[in-house]
């Protein structure tokens, strides 16, 4: 307890620097716009934004991406509640209730209990990565190269059931990610793979180029494609605190929102995603009444924003302590730890404790802020949800190309990310969810260090993966999960649970 009071400490020491408490202002400040603004989410803009980063310092340029992640959560809630549009694909499900509750004049309650309830989830999240922090970085130490590697292809596995849609999709997805990862000079030989003889090709892909196109790009190209409707609610907001009956009604929603989204967050493969999802079908089974549910039930907005912010927190805990992103934002971090000469997992505790309980501080820090920022503000996103995409669009675009080239000045960057953007619009389009491939390309490098580390170490012999015991447990979940994840019973019932 000692320990985590003077690691806790050692934290705030950091995260309340003046530079790094700009920084975390910042980036909740631009999370909050672009959660706000339907049509571009924290993957494209974090994105977008790695660029800037390299004039920062690694706890700085970390604190501020951490910032815009969470503060997405929140602006996608005031989307979500005003305008009937999910401004982040978590709020989807506040959509259901609290536009119905802003139809009704209670939109202020709504946002209300939504920036309560996130912030009260993001409290505890933060004290549950802290308390996971140590014991999980010791437990990673004595990970060796064989049981990473069954990590690493068992977190691919959780990305594969928990991806929306067809399965053998998100398997090609992946492995479409890994074989990118190849291209490049080979690590032990030096000789040049996949480079079609381009000299520009011989360092491999860029991060930053690949994200900025699949993400941003193809994401500017399929909001032009659709009409875009906006039902901005026309009644005043009201009061924004909720009363004592509103509390009655939802405190109990809030805990249990904030327990399931915590524990998801941890899952490898995106289970923050399915949070709100679980919390709000716990809420509707609970409820003495589900068919308020859908009609305006604060619990049904309760829940799911709290178990959304607490998820989007603990998504941090396999990447701080493993160096495993869990989902595509968490694979940006990797990008920017990377960037900056960090090596994500077990070693971070150790030889940069600034930057790891620096992060950790900074992100209750950023709860409190997001509480100032979304609140007394409200008018101002109000006014903002009204401009047109259109107007939008050449801005981003704009910064995308001026961010890809101040990076290594390289006009064929620029190019890659015109050629990936329109790749990646191409497979939204056939039903390919592009998140998984960016996954198997931040995992495939490490995959294969790994996987040759092991081979050195067990002279060539493969068995050296299943002699282990704990690299073998991991392999077995990862076989038992797929297996599972192709029986036709499963996959109806995922299936199910998607279009819900």
């Amino acid at each position: 307890m000692s320990d985590l009071v003077s690691n806790l400490s050692l934290g705030f020491g950091v995260a309340l620097s003046l530079q790094n408490l700009g920084l975390a202002f910042l980036g909740c400040l631009v999370g909050t716009l672009i959660g706000v603004l339907p049509g571009v989410g924290p993957i494209a803009t974090i994105a977008m934004l790695l660029p800037i980063t390299f004039g920062l310092d690694p706890v700085g340029a970390l604190i501020m991406l951490a910032g815009i992640y969470y503060g997405a959560q929140y602006g996608g809630s005031t989307t979500a509640i005003l305008v009937n549009i999910p401004g982040e694909a978590t709020s989807v499900v506040t959509t259901l209730d609290g536009h119905q509750m802003a139809r009704q004049g209670r939109a202020g309650v709504a946002l209300g209990i939504a920036a309560i309830g996130s912030f009260f989830a993001g409290t505890v999240a933060t004290l549950v990565i802290a308390a996971l922090g140590a014991p999980l970085t010791r437990l990673a130490l004595i990970f060796g190269p064989a049981e990473y590697f069954s990590l690493m292809v068992m977190g691919l596995v959780f990305a594969v059931v928990l991806a929306r849609g067809s399965i053998l999709k998100a398997v090609a997805m992946i492995l479409v990610g890994v074989l990118l990862s190849t291209v490049g000079t080979d690590l032990e030989t030096g000789e040049e793979r996949m480079t079609f003889g381009l000299p520009f090709l011989s360092d491999g892909i860029d991060f930053a180029v690949l994200a900025m196109g699949i993400f941003g790009i193809a994401e500017i190209l399929r909001n032009l494609d659709q009409t875009e409707t906006r039902d901005v609610v026309r009644q005043a907001i009201g009061r924004l605190l909720p009363n004592r009956d509103d509390f009655k009604q939802s405190y109990a929603s809030v805990l249990r929102g904030t327990v399931i989204g915590s524990i998801l967050g941890i899952l490898p493969g995106n289970g923050a995603v399915l949070g709100p999802f679980a919390s709000y079908t716990v809420e509707k089974k609970l409820a003495k009444d589900p068919s308020r549910f859908g009609r305006g039930a604060i619990e049904g907005v309760a829940g799911p924003e709290s178990a959304n912010n607490a998820g989007a927190q603990t998504s941090f805990i396999p990447l701080l302590t493993l160096g495993i992103p869990p989902n595509a934002v968490m694979a940006l971090m990797v990008g920017a730890m990377t960037i900056h000469g960090i090596v994500p997992g077990p070693q971070v505790m150790t030889r940069n404790p600034n930057l790891f309980w620096g992060m950790i501080a900074s992100m209750w820090v950023g709860n409190l802020m997001l509480l100032i920022i979304n609140l007394p503000l409200i008018g101002m996103w109000v006014r903002l949800l009204k401009v047109p995409y259109r107007l939008m669009f050449p801005a981003i675009l704009m910064f995308c190309c001026i961010g890809i080239y101040s990076i290594n000045s390289l006009p064929t960057d620029v190019v890659f990310i015109g050629l990936f953007g329109l790749v990646g619009y191409l497979l939204i389009t056939l039903g390919f969810e592009p998140a998984p491939m960016l996954l198997g390309f931040v995992l495939g490098k490490l995959m294969e260090e790994n996987l040759r580390r092991a081979l050195i170490l067990s002279r060539g012999s493969l068995s050296t993966f299943i002699e282990r015991p704990v690299s073998a447990g991991l392999l077995a979940v990862a076989i038992v999960l797929l297996v599972l994840a192709l029986l036709p019973s499963v996959r109806k019932g995922r299936d199910e649970v998607f279009t819900e």
